[in-house]
């Protein structure tokens, strides 16, 4: 293989790291602190290696960001009974309407795709529930941003840089904004 594939995708997180917007970033840091300073909490969703990204993140919003921080992935015994009781679709809104999701708190969204009438139904049906109980909403996603971002308050779009590592890259700036974010609340 050589170092050909490695220089290859170091120069598209060059290209992602050149252009993703920070402006959205910086809404997304504004409103995390907004959330922390009027006692609100923090719901991360995320399917897949996203799902895995979120519970990573609550560990540090809490630890880190003093955020009262929850993903209801990591509750499998609860995630499974609702997706055989109730059905995947409704998996992440009936744990938020649980949980009685609020206009002092805060959705964060990480997905490849954001969500459309076709594909991460519960992340979308989530999102719909929490704009009408006043929640912000914070995604991190990649494609064109779908659903999440149409109703993102704050939406970082991580751009396609190459149609054969979409997720790769999704998910690994996941992680980059995630962390730049949990700790400039803090600066």
């Amino acid at each position: 293989m050589g170092t050909s594939y490695i220089d290859k995708y170091m120069e598209e997180t060059v290209q992602i790291v050149n252009t993703i917007p920070r402006d959205e970033i910086a809404k997304g840091i504004e409103i995390l602190k907004e959330v922390r300073d009027k006692g609100g909490r923090l719901f991360i969703l995320g399917v897949g290696g996203s799902a895995a990204n979120a519970s990573h993140a609550v560990n540090d919003f809490r630890k880190i960001g003093k955020i009262e921080t929850y993903a209801p992935t990591d509750n499998v015994s609860e995630l499974t009974a609702r997706t055989n009781d109730e059905g995947w679709e409704t998996t992440f809104s009936e744990w938020l309407k649980t949980s009685r999701v609020n206009d002092k708190d805060c959705i964060m969204v990480f997905s490849v795709g954001g969500g459309s009438e076709t594909t991460s139904l519960n992340i979308v049906n989530a999102l719909k529930l929490s704009k009408e109980r006043g929640a912000k909403v914070i995604s991190i996603v990649s494609r064109t941003g779908g659903y999440s971002k149409q109703v993102s308050d704050a939406c970082v779009l991580i751009p396609v840089v190459s149609d054969e590592r979409i997720t790769p890259h999704a998910e690994g700036w996941q992680g980059v904004i995630w962390h730049l974010m949990v700790n400039a609340i803090n600066a």
